[in-house]
């Protein structure tokens, strides 16, 4: 027992040893926490009165000149919209056949949908009439292809024999001419064009042998328009809803509104091309059947295809059958060709184009000649036929969406009827709800395919999703 107290004794020492430390280190701590005094700065002496002033360099924003900035700002937005397109166009290209088919169906679309209403409104079910309007208008695009086809093979021999004769017609003519021909001059041409056909005969065959895979991405796209004309027809509406959920909700009003415009443009234009080329093909035709010229009903059913490429389809088309004139009759029967190719242009120019498709979609010559060598470059033929009606849809959409936005940034005043001004509910109510979107102009029947609810709100339109 006598050791305890003695072990206490150590135990508190310790303790009181510990508290020591732990206060000398709070002491230590305290001390670094404590703010150092600052010393005064040293004074700098003043340089001396011969040592010349140095300005202040200007901000860097500042040292570059205004324009160049907005030049800047601008050019890394366009490299970025340029990046975007280049990469859109590798993957239409990858995919064209694709791109090319949805594009026929589309337009073909927008030729028969007209039918497909006006059966409805004769009661008849919306698959029936669907499916009676793309059976005729596929049954009818056959047939033409059948009779241009027939036709060709029947006037194949006495073609030949007019070319023939026509080649030798104009050999004499060149020999009695006064550009000094002479008939050596003639032979050595033709022994030109012949040896080049005989050193390209491997690039011939070549060509032949890949027509086979041509004929099969043809038959390809000629089904996925085919089906592509179908659904559109069908369930046009509601496609054209389910687009509207993909598009953010803040910009889905402007596009719903833009929707039917568009359309309302692109059936304009099929409508309004495919009557002028019917016009250009039946006058034509009719000349040069007049004329005797060998062909007429293919040479004018090509007029009416090349007339779906304005300014570029009716040159090349013209200058066809001036050329089989030429060859097949004799120089006054080619001019008098020319002439009537040359007046129902002007006429279609002039009269048809104006009349018949109006200011709807109406494109400048220039933005006419650029996007169609754009479209031939990208997508060849097809490309140049869709190049024009999405130049025109292009502007429709661009054109309400800049006056819808302009509309949207004035300001909000409520109404000002006396109804209104005498109830304040009904005041704080007209002018707390929005304006109505601007309606579509009136062309017939409301197009099918891209038409919008009746309120462009983004839940309206997701609620009329698959109701008519």
């Amino acid at each position: 027992m006598s050791k305890v107290p003695a072990w206490l004794g150590q135990v508190g020492a310790e303790l009181t040893r510990m508290g020591e430390r732990l206060d000398q280190r709070r002491a230590e701590a305290e001390e670094e926490e404590r703010p150092v005094p600052r010393t005064a700065p040293e004074s700098v002496p003043p340089p001396p009165a011969y040592a010349p002033s140095v300005a202040a360099k200007p901000d860097p924003v500042s040292a570059i000149p205004w324009g160049m900035r907005v030049a800047g700002e601008a050019a890394w937005r366009l490299l970025v919209l340029a990046g975007l397109l280049y990469v859109l166009m590798r993957v239409i290209g990858a995919v064209q056949l694709v791109v090319m088919a949805f594009a026929a169906g589309l337009l073909i679309t927008a030729l028969l949908q007209p039918t497909v209403a006006w059966l409805k409104r004769y009661g008849m079910p919306r698959g029936l009439a669907t499916a009676l309007t793309a059976v005729a208008g596929f049954v009818l695009m056959g047939l033409v292809g059948w009779f241009v086809v027939w036709q060709v093979m029947e006037n194949i021999d006495d073609l030949s024999n007019r070319v023939t004769d026509g080649i030798n017609e104009l050999k004499r003519w060149l020999l009695d001419s006064p550009f000094h021909v002479t008939e050596g001059q003639i032979n050595d041409i033709a022994k030109t064009l012949s040896d080049a056909v005989g050193s390209n005969t491997e690039k011939i065959t070549s060509a032949g042998l890949q027509g086979l895979t041509v004929i099969v991405e043809l038959l390809t796209g000629i089904v996925l328009a085919m089906f592509s004309t179908l659904f559109l027809l069908y369930d046009g509406r509601k496609i054209w809803h389910w687009t509207l959920k993909l598009v953010p909700a803040q910009a889905r009003e402007g596009v719903a509104g833009a929707g039917p415009r568009a359309w309302t443009t692109l059936t304009a234009y099929v409508r309004g091309t495919v009557l002028v080329a019917l016009i250009d093909a039946l006058f034509i035709g009719l000349g040069l059947y007049f004329l005797n010229v060998p062909l007429a009903v293919p040479l004018a059913v090509f007029i009416f295809l090349g007339a779906f490429i304005p300014l570029v389809g009716a040159l090349v088309s013209g200058a066809l059958a001036v050329v089989v004139a030429l060859v097949t009759q004799d120089v006054f029967t080619a001019l008098m060709v020319l002439c009537v190719v040359l007046g129902v242009q002007q006429i279609e120019g002039h009269v048809l184009q104006p009349f018949i498709l109006g200011r709807a979609v109406r494109v400048h010559p220039l933005a006419v000649v650029l996007s169609v060598a754009i479209g031939s470059l990208v997508a060849g033929i097809g490309g140049a036929v869709v190049a024009v009606p999405v130049v025109a849809v292009t502007n429709t959409v661009v054109g309400y969406l800049r006056a819808y936005s302009a509309e949207q940034a004035l300001p909000k005043s409520p109404a000002q009827d006396p109804a209104s001004s005498s109830s304040p509910s009904s005041a704080s109510a007209s002018a707390s709800s929005p304006p109505p979107p601007p309606s579509s102009p009136s062309s017939g029947e409301a197009p099918e395919v891209p038409a919008a609810a009746p309120s462009a709100k983004p839940a309206t339109a997701e609620a009329g999703d698959g109701r008519e």
